[in-house]
C-alpha cells in the first residue's frame, strides 16, 4: 500500500509541475506587447556645431596638407616641405599621407621619425572626443594610449581645431608639448 501511494504521490507531483509549466508558458506567450500610449520625454538633443555628429559630418571629406611641423627634442622645428591629403569617411575611417622631399625624409629619421620611401602614412578608425577635443585611433594591436612609442605614433591621441576651413591637428608627447602640429584645409565637394 505504501509503494502505491509514494508512485501515486510522485506521479501527481510530476503531472503538477508539467501543469504548471505549460500553464506559465501559455500566459506568458498570450502576453503581447502594445504601443506606448503616450510619448516618452527625452532630454534635448544637441544638433549644433558642439555636438559628436556635427563634428564628424564637419571632419569628413578630402583636405589638403597646409603645413606640418615636427618639434624633436632638443633640436629645433622641422617644417616638412612636401604635399599631403587626409580623409575622414562616414565611418570614423580616417587616412592620412604625407609625401616628403628626400632632404625632410632624412631629417626626420635623424629626429627619430622614420619615413617609408619619403611617406609619413597612418590610417585607421578614429574615435573624436568632444570635450578633450581628439581624435584617437582605434587600431587592432596597437599599444594603449601612453605606452612608449614613437612621437608621432597612432596610440596617440590628436588634439583638433577648427578655424574656419582649417583643421589643425596637434599630437603632443609625454611632456603634454607638441610634438607635431598639421594644418589641413577642407577641398571642395567633387
Amino acid at each position: 500500500m505504501r509503494l502505491v501511494w509514494i508512485r501515486t504521490t510522485l506521479f501527481d507531483t510530476r503531472v503538477l509541475v508539467r501543469l504548471g509549466i505549460v500553464l506559465a508558458f501559455a500566459v506568458v506567450s498570450a502576453c503581447s506587447a502594445s504601443p506606448r500610449q503616450r510619448p516618452v520625454k527625452m532630454g534635448p538633443v544637441d544638433t549644433g556645431a558642439g555636438s559628436l555628429t556635427a563634428a564628424r559630418k564637419y571632419l569628413e571629406g578630402r583636405w589638403t596638407l597646409l603645413s606640418f611641423e615636427v618639434f624633436p627634442p632638443g633640436q629645433p622645428p622641422l617644417q616638412l616641405k612636401g604635399s599631403g591629403t587626409l580623409s575622414y569617411d562616414a565611418f570614423g575611417n580616417l587616412n592620412m599621407e604625407i609625401r616628403v622631399d628626400q632632404a625632410t625624409s632624412e631629417l626626420l629619421a635623424r629626429a627619430g621619425i622614420p619615413t617609408r620611401d619619403g611617406v609619413l602614412s597612418t590610417s585607421g578608425r578614429t574615435v573624436v572626443d568632444m570635450q578633450a577635443r581628439t581624435l584617437t585611433y582605434m587600431i587592432e594591436g596597437q599599444p594603449p594610449v601612453g605606452a612608449p612609442s614613437g612621437p608621432l605614433a597612432t596610440n596617440r591621441p590628436r588634439y583638433w581645431q577648427v578655424e574656419g576651413n582649417v583643421l589643425t591637428l596637434t599630437t603632443k608627447g609625454d611632456d603634454g608639448k607638441p610634438v607635431s602640429t598639421g594644418r589641413w584645409e577642407k577641398m571642395p565637394q567633387e
